[in-house]
């Protein structure tokens, strides 16, 4: 029997490089994709689609973009709509999230929480389903140091920012579905461009640091950034990992119940990040060490936060000494040729498409 799938957060980066990925891993398997979408992206997804069906990515036919809202009660569908789908959709993939390391408590409740669980009642009314795959994050582990395992979540840990701690209740709230629907977790660590052409939609996470080094570029002094004398893992990876991963256990019954790290399983430190970063942006390494608290505090006047283009809250992750294990996902993409590339391979093009693309107000968040 073929697949319907139906995916939220579209048209934003994450989910329209994931139905690329799902139709091209799966064609044959696909019977139809329906998109939900709030109704002001209505006309960005339509221009999205037809953009993948002049590539040649993705037929139009295979698609219908449905306008709605996580937030409400049957996902904001139409009721006749919603009596088709329930009838017919096999697979769910709930992206749709407030990603900002910044966003306000209340939105990010509202969004991240709320919505959620409108999705999971929403899930439950569909009679075919066969799996639920949703998109947490390896930060549910919050403040927790040491080795981090993909089956622990709750264990009584504080959060950095009100993006981790909602994005905890809301995995609470999915791992309670294991009993009743199949279902599968993704935890990306944070996700960065293409590891092979360096696209990427936004300029945050990582890019954070490129943004200081563009900025500072003039100083002969660029220092290296961390906390204590000790370094933590960098736990970055490119997007188009996440995607063949993900792609994988959610439409193989080897990804049914249960959570995985899409973390890099060979992480590089912060120090060497920074030094890797700094050679191949500025071509010299830092020198001398300024403390992350000290660089906390002097974010904290906006002014100079617009100026380097860095959200504070970005600096706590050159601070928290966690280390992500990744038994679950490697041990199920044995067999594959699914791996998370070296991030040092990654840089070249990352870095080129930062400076091709640096000027481009839209690619970068707004700091406030």
């Amino acid at each position: 029997m073929k697949k319907t799938l139906l995916l939220t957060g579209f048209p934003g980066f994450l989910t329209s490089n994931l139905l690329e990925q799902l139709y091209d891993d799966h064609a044959d398997e696909i019977d139809h994709i329906y998109l939900l979408v709030l109704l002001s992206e209505e006309k960005l997804a339509y221009n999205r689609l037809r953009q993948f069906a002049k590539e040649g990515k993705l037929p139009l036919h295979k698609c219908t973009v449905l306008a709605g809202d996580i937030t409400q009660v049957n996902i904001g569908l139409d009721p006749d709509i919603q009596e088709k789908l329930a009838a017919k959709v096999t697979h769910v993939f709930h992206l749709a999230a407030i990603y900002d390391l910044a966003v306000p408590k209340q939105i990010a409740e509202r969004v991240n929480i709320h919505g959620t669980a409108m999705v999971n009642d929403w899930v439950q009314t569909l009679s075919s389903i066969e799996r639920y795959i949703y998109f947490s994050t390896a930060y549910v582990s919050g403040k927790r140091e040491g080795r981090i395992y993909e089956h622990e979540l709750d264990v009584k840990q504080t959060f950095r920012n009100h993006y981790e701690h909602t994005k905890f209740i809301a995995e609470l709230l999915v791992e309670e579905l294991k009993t009743k629907v199949p279902t599968t977790i993704i935890r990306p660590g944070i996700v960065k461009g293409h590891s092979k052409t360096g696209e990427t939609i936004k300029f945050d996470g990582l890019y954070f640091m490129l943004n200081m080094y563009d900025t500072l570029s003039f100083s002969p002094f660029i220092p290296y950034l961390e906390e204590g004398g000790r370094s933590p893992e960098g736990n970055f990876v490119p997007n188009d990992y996440v995607l063949k991963a993900t792609s994988y256990v959610a439409m193989n019954d080897i990804g049914a119940d249960k959570t995985y790290h899409l973390t890099d399983p060979n992480p590089y430190t912060m120090i060497e990040l920074q030094k890797m970063l700094a050679q191949a942006y500025l071509g010299r390494a830092p020198k001398g060490v300024i403390p992350v608290t000290l660089i906390k505090n002097v974010l904290a006047f906006a002014p100079i936060r617009k100026w380097l283009q860095v959200e504070t809250e970005a600096m706590d992750y050159f601070t928290i000494h966690s280390s992500y294990d990744t038994s679950q996902i490697t041990n199920d993409l044995t067999g594959t040729t699914i791996e998370c590339v070296d991030l040092a391979e990654t840089v070249g093009p990352m870095i080129e498409f930062y400076r091709k693309y640096k000027d481009d107000n839209i690619k970068h968040i707004a700091i406030k």
